[in-house]
């Protein structure tokens, strides 16, 4: 997902910030973005190619924790609460929310107020390398287990995790779960291939 710079915020020297309420209206009128310390930052489609990407993803993340029943999994357009006064709500393109931390007959309206285990984003033309990292350091700072960052163009994966440096996983190389889906693989080709 593409976040933009530009804020939906009046000019005014003290804007009024918006909330998670804010935010789901706005949705609700056809306006895309996410919440940052209660300033809108509008998101916009990636593109086809980011689109099938987060789809086999998904599909190989729901086909390992459906059956099991481990956890929810949802997409971008979900949402997730990570501060409040003022309010910020992220829009990861995958999360994945462990049965303990969500339970499996939650059905929650809004946005998750609860924390994810497993985040995926799928980094766009558009997003610089610096952002995706800064995007990977924010969701660890907010208790996420394990952040994938996708990059498209490279058919690479870096991966995240608190207090561990940073892997790379190559095009031919095998994307795990580690602790937080033990047992879960898949092959970078594919996710990257058609």
């Amino acid at each position: 997902m593409t976040v933009t710079e530009k804020s939906r915020m009046p000019s005014a020297a003290a804007p009024d910030l918006l909330t998670a309420d804010d935010l789901l209206r706005l949705h609700s009128q056809g306006v895309r973005g996410e919440l940052v310390r209660g300033l809108l930052h509008e998101t916009m489609s990636s593109g086809i190619r980011h689109g099938k990407i987060a789809v086999r993803l998904s599909a190989k993340l729901f086909n390992f924790v459906e059956p099991r029943r481990l956890g929810t999994l949802v997409g971008s357009d979900s949402g997730v609460w990570l501060e409040r006064d003022p309010d910020t709500v992220r829009e990861p393109d995958l999360a994945f929310f462990s049965a303990e931390v969500m339970p499996l007959d939650a059905d929650i309206p809004g946005y998750a107020e609860v924390t994810p285990v497993l985040v995926a984003e799928i980094r766009s033309p558009s997003d610089s390398l610096r952002h995706a990292a800064e995007r990977a350091a924010m969701w660890l700072s907010h208790g996420v287990s394990l952040v994938w960052i996708v990059h498209p163009e490279t058919r690479s994966v870096d991966v995240h995790r608190a207090g561990r440096p940073v892997s790379v996983i190559a095009d031919n190389g095998t994307l795990d779960g580690g602790e937080v889906l033990e047992g879960f693989s898949c092959n970078l080709a594919e996710i990257f291939d058609a």
